[in-house]
């Protein structure tokens, strides 16, 4: 085995499909917002079909626009032609995948579904063919070549196919102003499911479990509640808002320039500028402020600067979100 050789093989593959792909974005123009008009207009589902290869890849097109807000399924075009068609009416949308643009079983499902008044996307390796011209819209997914060294087996095209389908997704899901928290009411397991449900109000520490010392509070009083509360307090003045934040850190920074810790008060010594999160805030986003600020810890802070909990850094990877 010639492991050079292989990576040398690899890495053509790759290009290959990375330059059909390059290609193909280059060349769409007004027929693609002709498709998003068309699928965002539908009144039913969206049926998508193919053949083979193609048809793998339309089963992966299906769900992500149904995952995306987009209701669709795959329909093979055999088992259509043998009764499936009670899953059609009016008013759906077809998208139909084909490298080669005239797939018999495809032209007579076309026939059969223009007849019941569905309209027809085409994604055709092959754009002068009786299949596109029958078609409502058709999308170029055309390669120069396969990814294969024999340009036989489909590679490339099927890449391009796959990322057409996905270019469709993208827009739709703009122009449905489909949302992170849409996405979760559809895809509520998994880590994923974890990442965009999981709130920080679903993590944090709360009630007696707050650590919280007065401005006027005694460094040994900082210190016990810190010890008590995993190593960080909020500071709050007379109203109960918070007004700073003392970590474990900031304490072992204070031994080295300080003789005397135990003479000062902590709004001596405090951070005065307290990173706190909302309650409602996804978790995930919440380990994102945790990492751009380089901190392991948030105070959570309600609408009157008021702690009402603290969300940990180990909380939320223990939960499975990260």
């Amino acid at each position: 085995m010639n492991a050079n050789k292989l990576i040398s093989l690899g890495r053509k593959a790759v290009k290959s499909e990375a330059l059909a792909l390059s290609e193909m974005a280059d060349r769409m123009g007004p027929e693609f917002p002709q498709a998003v008009e068309l699928l965002l207009a539908a009144r039913g589902k969206v049926i998508i079909t193919g053949v083979g290869k193609s048809g793998l890849i339309g089963q992966k097109i299906a769900a992500t626009l149904t995952s995306t807000g987009t209701p669709a399924f795959f329909l093979h075009p055999t088992d259509a032609l043998h009764g499936d068609l009670g899953l059609v009416s009016k008013g759906d949308v077809a998208v139909i995948i084909s490298k080669s643009g005239g797939t018999d079983e495809l032209c007579e499902l076309l026939t059969v579904l223009k007849r019941v008044g569905v309209k027809i996307i085409a994604l055709l390796g092959k754009t002068d063919t009786a299949l596109a011209a029958q078609s409502d819209v058709v999308l170029d997914v055309s390669v120069k070549e396969e990814a294969c060294p024999h340009d036989l087996v489909p590679t490339s095209s099927t890449t391009a196919a796959l990322a057409m389908g996905d270019a469709l997704a993208v827009a739709l899901l703009d122009q449905r102003n489909f949302t992170p928290e849409d996405f979760a009411c559809f895809h509520p397991g998994g880590g994923l499911g974890k990442k965009l449900l999981l709130r920080v109000s679903d993590l944090m520490q709360s009630g007696k479990d707050v650590p919280v010392v007065r401005h006027s509070a005694t460094m040994k009083d900082v210190i016990l509640e810190m010890t008590a509360k995993r190593g960080v307090t909020s500071v709050v003045d007379e109203k109960g808002s918070i007004i700073g934040i003392l970590t474990d850190g900031d304490l072992k920074r204070l031994l080295t320039r300080s003789q005397d810790i135990f003479s000062l008060k902590v709004d001596e010594v405090m951070n005065r500028n307290p990173k706190t999160v909302d309650q409602g805030q996804l978790a995930v986003k919440a380990a994102k402020m945790m990492e751009d600020f380089r901190v392991t810890s948030l105070l959570v802070a309600d609408k009157e600067k008021k702690p009402v909990g603290i969300i940990h850094l180990h909380d939320i990877m223990q939960a499975g979100v990260l």
